[in-house]
């Protein structure tokens, strides 16, 4: 760093004990003369050669070497004696004489004389000299220098090549360029930092000097260090940001192509493999079962375009965020792959939910057929069970619940018909595009088998409505077989009713002809009522007969009510024609004997009518008599009329009225007795 008084720079060689290796020291001199510019070498410079510790011989060849290395650039070499001269050395070789052929100045010094021809403050101490220098730390700090030029030109050269690439030739050039030299063999923020803070230590004036005493200012045309590390950080400063933006829009078509690839996978699933899924899966079964076999399927197949469907979602993020960014050369392109891509998933997304909507429609079509076979079942099986109730209120009842499945099958048959229709309605509306073929063939065969279930009840039906008609008309008659035969049984009750009645009530003879008149005349009507009762069982009966041989059955109670009806009617017959005999005689009997009580007896011919009183009295006694007789029945049963004290009551009235008959008689024989002793 110091200079002789030319401004040359002072170069120091210092010589040791050991075997100096000329080799080395010629590469070391090489090396530290190429550090000045053109200008500094041209003005020379003065070589100090510290032979203190060293050998006559080595101070001799290194001066000599000085020659090879750089005769031009040394104008003066200055050795440096030890205190003891090589005296003799000196008169075998004499620099001074060897001038013009060694081509610099050679002189010999003491160390102390040094100040003679250069500067003390251009000396170091160890010549005596105040210039502060640390070898260590120069040696240092340019070894830092060297490894930042090498590095940072080896940088320069690379970014130059990568930025360059990008710059030229076509896209797939540009793209071949940049995958082969994209990435810099060292890190550009380290080489910059390194240069930075070199750039630092030489602008605080530490590259050559230390950090105490005095430093100097080198000047820049001499050492080129910091100008040179300007130089550089500026070009990498500007090819690193060249190189990041290059980084960048490789980025970007990275990012980029990585979307288009995703994309393009995306799109050629769902066409490719997702599209044959749903063209396989076009049915829609023939049973509850095998429509929801087609539902796990259909879900296993929406399961797996849920994954795809998922990467969609993700990569619409990924574009709108791009689109956001605002990079106006790939806006077309980047709404082409979305829009391209979201018209892919919806048009896939509307066939999955097609599908799906198509089998639920599938499913709840057969679960009403299903739901109407069963109600079809159950009538079927209620009208092949042949009708047996106890009663016509049972066979109502089971009418009622005939016509009620009748009617829950009607409401059954119109939601499948509801149902099917809608499910026509869905598969109508499925177009050639939903699973990219012609599905007319698929459909005639869901038509025909949907067509074919609703058809299928229908018969059914009708012919559960035809089975439920016969079934209906049977019944009906099966009540009105019942009705008749409780008449006809409430008929016999009638009757046994008015027959115990007349038994019981109708005792009273009358008190005189008039009313006894009175009580036959009753007693005729009484017998009509009776008459049209037996007549309206008899009716009944017959028609149960008619009603069973149209139902083909045998009445469960006809038999015994013939019979029963026969027999009262025969008990009330007899009864009444004792009723009657005994209200004619009493009618005999009064009419009679009032004759003979109201007639005067001071009229003559009524003494030549004494035996009507005999007639009279032998009427009173036979109807006595029959009072006291009990009416005798065919299966030879009696019954008496009333109770013995209500027989008593009119057999002592008609006793009383045959007394007045009596004396009434006596009355007119005194008189004839009278006669004949006067």
């Amino acid at each position: 760093g110091g200079k002789d008084r030319r401004s040359g720079l002072i170069l120091t060689i210092p010589l040791c004990l050991e075997q100096t290796s000329m080799d080395e020291l010629s590469v070391t001199l090489d090396y530290l003369l190429s550090i000045p510019s053109e200008k500094c070498k041209a003005r020379g410079f003065t070589v100090i050669v510290d032979g203190r510790k060293s050998q006559w011989n080595v101070v001799k060849t290194v001066v000599l070497m000085l020659q090879n290395v750089v005769p031009a650039e040394v104008s003066l070499v200055c050795v440096v004696k030890p205190d003891e001269f090589w005296d003799k050395k000196v008169t075998h070789f004499c620099f001074w004489k060897e001038k013009d052929r060694l081509g610099f100045e050679v002189i010999l010094v003491s160390a102390n004389k040094l100040t003679r021809y250069i500067e003390p403050c251009q000396l170091t101490e160890d010549f005596g000299g105040t210039l502060t220098y640390d070898h260590m730390d120069w040696l240092n700090k340019r070894l830092v220098f060297e490894k930042f030029t090498k590095e940072s030109t080896s940088l320069l050269d690379e970014l130059a090549l990568i930025n360059n690439g990008s710059d030229k030739g076509t896209q797939q050039e540009k793209e071949r360029s940049i995958d082969l030299n994209f990435l810099p063999s060292v890190d550009p923020e380290t080489v910059l930092q390194t240069g930075h803070e070199l750039l630092s230590e030489l602008q605080q004036r530490r590259f050559n000097g230390s950090d105490g005493g005095i430093s100097w200012s080198p000047m820049d045309d001499e050492l080129l260090a910091q100008p040179q590390v300007m130089k550089l950080l500026d070009s990498l400063r500007e090819q690193y940001t060249r190189y990041q933006e290059v980084c960048r829009q490789r980025s970007k078509r990275t990012q980029l192509e990585e979307i288009q690839q995703k994309v393009m996978q995306v799109v050629n699933w769902l066409e490719g493999p997702g599209s044959e899924q749903l063209r396989t899966q076009w049915g829609i079964g023939d049973s509850i079962r095998a429509s929801q076999a087609l539902q796990q399927k259909h879900e296993e197949i929406e399961s797996q375009h849920s994954e795809w469907f998922a990467v969609y979602v993700e990569l619409n993020q990924q574009i709108a965020a791009l689109l956001n960014a605002g990079d106006e050369e790939d806006l077309v392109e980047l709404k082409a792959l979305q829009q391209q891509l979201s018209d892919v998933c919806y048009r896939q997304a509307s066939q999955l939910e097609f599908r799906q909507n198509l089998l639920q429609a599938a499913l709840e079509f057969h679960s009403v057929a299903q739901d109407l076979s069963q109600q079809l079942d159950g009538l079927l099986g209620m009208l092949c069970v042949d009708v047996a109730p106890a009663d016509g209120a049972s066979i109502q009842q089971t009418l009622k619940l005939l016509e009620e499945k009748l009617k829950s099958v009607d409401l059954g048959l119109q939601g499948l018909r509801e149902k099917g229709q809608s499910l026509l309605d869905q598969i109508s509306n499925q177009a050639s595009w939903a699973y990219g073929k012609d599905v007319t063939i698929e459909n005639k065969e869901n038509v025909d088998h949907i067509q074919g279930v609703m058809e299928d009840m229908q018969l059914r039906k009708q012919r559960c409505e035809d089975m439920v008609d016969v079934r209906r008309l049977k019944m009906l008659q099966m009540v009105q077989l019942f009705k008749c035969e409780e008449d006809a049984a409430q008929a016999v009750e009638w009757l046994s009713e008015l027959l115990d009645a007349l038994l019981k009530t109708h005792i009273r003879l009358g008190d005189d002809a008039q009313e006894t008149k009175v009580l036959l005349e009753k007693h005729r009507k009484f017998v009509d009522v009776a008459q049209s009762t037996y007549d309206y069982g008899r009716q009944l009966l017959q028609a149960t007969v008619v009603l069973c041989q149209s139902l083909r059955c045998t009445s469960r109670s006809s038999g015994d009510t013939l019979p029963r009806l026969n027999r009262v009617w025969k008990q009330f017959t007899i009864t009444s024609e004792e009723r009657v005999q005994r209200l004619e005689t009493a009618v005999a009997f009064h009419s009679s004997a009032e004759k003979i009580l109201q007639e005067c007896p001071e009229q003559p011919e009524a003494f030549n009518e004494i035996e009507q009183f005999d007639e009279i009295e032998a009427v009173g006694k036979s109807l006595l008599d029959r009072l006291t007789v009990p009416v005798v029945y065919p299966d030879g049963s009696e019954q008496y009329f009333g109770s013995p004290s209500d027989m008593a009551s009119a057999a002592e009235h008609i006793r009383e009225k045959m007394k007045l008959v009596s004396l009434k008689k006596q009355q007119l024989r005194q008189p004839e007795a009278t006669t004949p002793e006067s």
